[in-house]
């Protein structure tokens, strides 16, 4: 066993405590802390990559060397050493050459920050840390990045492709991140790696089994199919997801609130839908239609407007994404060039991410009644920098038994203001991009919210209430109340002496069929019932 004891090297004005011998350039500064290296050699005993023989390049070491990587995007190998090794003086530490540390990538690969990042992607936020919970649940929701860009190298093309748009192919290949996010602190709870782009929902199943009856899971509408809203709600989770606006639930029990309960392939769901306008300071108003599908079935409890201003929550999720992809990254591609090396710098990117949240968070909850959201990420990760290239706080002090260092007392110190209501149309600055239209509802500059009304939108006057079948045209077995055949089949019965084509049918059912794995033509649904009934 090597030897694990610390070393001390004094300056002419500090102290560095590094770990002893040739495991010293195993270090990440203070986030050592929060990665330390009985976490380190746990992952690689789990693994099975920890060295057969002692080297001047010990496993731990390297583990510590792709997270710098990480750390410091904009830097080739040798220069990412430099920063491990500058604050070491008079320790004897090695100068491997470039191809020394290909290598020890190599020798790792992707398995032991898999396993680092499972293992610190846990909920951060204690029960009294403001704005990470709903009553007596923790919000957390799903969602994918997709504009994690790989190298166009060859080996990388076997695995990965790219976007075909209509003016052109994109320059990189891209990978595809699911994951699960506490939104209150933005820590990660779970990820699932693939190829972009792909069907967020697939990906996001390997990850159900991290929720408890604890949690309310937030989500936009890609995740609205019956079969994963099934599946979601088999975990016990509480859930509230917009409903794409094409979907028309049937209404079975209206609400004194204005809205309703349904059910969706026998699950019990309350629809809110409403119109929100929000006012800018210059007078400009951006309106929009919302339909929440939720399993708070009480409007007593759960009011609706309570309910409308809880997903807007959802969003912590995409500046979670903004501090992986912009902050931490700074837009560049990645730098591996091939599959393996690319989950590996992926894993450990996620790892670095929570490993920077755990320490924000141990911050704001330094200081009681101070929200999540107003911990700096770039404060974080500046200091985290620095304490790198410096080896400063390694270890923690034996005369303070608390975690707390230099990166919470810069979060302290430079503390965000209050959330502010701000609204600006979404778009993708992408010369290629398949929709160059713009939102007319929203302004192209950032604006500041003034006021945000809610109108609840209660089912129109003819809609029907109920289950609805007609005594004369019952329901063949196997076909669902309300679906698209049941509308085919009625729509069929009122003229069965016509001769109906299929476009005919599509339109005066519906024009589109929400499904599962997206939009689905109803052409085909009214060709196979009208064979049926043949």
């Amino acid at each position: 066993m090597p030897d694990q004891y610390a070393t001390t090297t004094t300056s002419a004005t500090r102290t560095i405590t590094v770990a002893a011998g040739i495991y010293a350039p195993g270090h990440l500064g203070e986030l050592t802390r929060y990665l330390p290296f009985d976490l380190i050699d746990a992952a690689l005993e789990h693994t099975r990559t920890q060295q057969q023989r002692l080297r001047r390049l010990p496993s731990r070491v390297g583990v510590y060397f792709v997270l710098a990587l990480t750390l410091f995007p904009h830097l080739g190998y040798a220069r990412v050493w430099d920063t491990l090794v500058a604050g070491l003086h008079g320790l004897p530490v090695p100068r491997p050459s470039q191809s020394a540390l290909s290598h020890l990538r190599r020798r790792l690969g992707a398995g032991p920050f898999k396993t680092l990042f499972e293992t610190l992607a846990v909920p951060l936020a204690q029960p009294a840390t403001p704005g990470t919970r709903y009553r007596h649940w923790r919000t957390v929701a799903f969602d994918a990045c997709h504009s994690i860009k790989a190298p166009d190298s060859e080996r990388n093309l076997t695995w990965l492709r790219k976007i075909h748009y209509q003016q052109g192919v994109e320059g990189y290949p891209r990978l595809q991140i699911t994951t699960l996010c506490e939104t209150g602190t933005r820590s990660l709870l779970g990820a699932t790696l693939t190829r972009a782009p792909s069907g967020e929902p697939d990906q996001a199943r390997p990850l159900l089994g991290l929720l408890t009856p604890q949690m309310l899971v937030l989500a936009d509408q890609a995740y609205q199919g019956n079969t994963f809203l099934g599946e979601l709600a088999t975990t016990g989770a509480q859930l509230l997801i917009r409903l794409h606006p094409r979907r028309r639930p049937r209404v079975e029990t209206l609400l004194p609130d204005g809205s309703y309960l349904t059910h969706l392939d026998g699950l019990k769901l309350r629809v809110i839908e409403a119109r929100i306008t929000a006012t800018t300071q210059d007078g400009q108003q951006a309106r929009g239609v919302y339909r929440l599908a939720t399993t708070l079935l009480d409007h007593r409890t759960d009011p609706a407007p309570q309910l409308l201003a809880l997903y807007h929550e959802r969003w912590e999720i995409e500046s979670a994404f903004y501090s992986l992809r912009h902050t931490l990254l700074h837009r560049r591609v990645l730098r591996s060039q091939d599959p393996v090396g690319l989950e590996q710098e992926v894993w450990a990117l996620l790892a670095l991410y929570q490993a920077l949240r755990m320490a924000m968070v141990e911050a704001v909850e330094s200081r009681p009644g101070t929200h999540a959201d107003r911990a700096g990420f770039t404060t974080a990760l500046n200091t985290a920098r620095c304490q790198v290239i410096t080896a400063q706080q390694v270890l923690p002090d034996d005369d303070d038994p608390g975690r707390g260092g230099s990166i919470v007392q810069a979060v302290l110190d430079n503390l965000l203001p209050a959330r502010r209501a701000r609204i600006s149309a979404r778009k993708v600055k992408c010369p290629q991009l398949r929709y160059g239209y713009a939102d007319p509802e929203r302004p192209l500059a950032t604006h500041q919210v003034q006021k945000v009304e809610l109108e609840i939108l209660a089912p129109a006057p003819g809609a029907v209430v109920g289950p609805k079948q007609s005594a004369a045209q019952p329901l063949a077995p196997g076909i669902r109340p309300g679906g698209s055949k049941e509308r085919t089949m009625r729509l069929l019965g009122s003229g069965p002496d016509r001769g109906w084509s299929p476009i005919e049918v599509a339109r005066g059912s519906c024009p589109l069929e929400w499904c599962n794995s997206g939009f689905r033509d109803l052409t085909c649904t009214a060709i196979e019932t009208r064979r049926a009934i043949v």
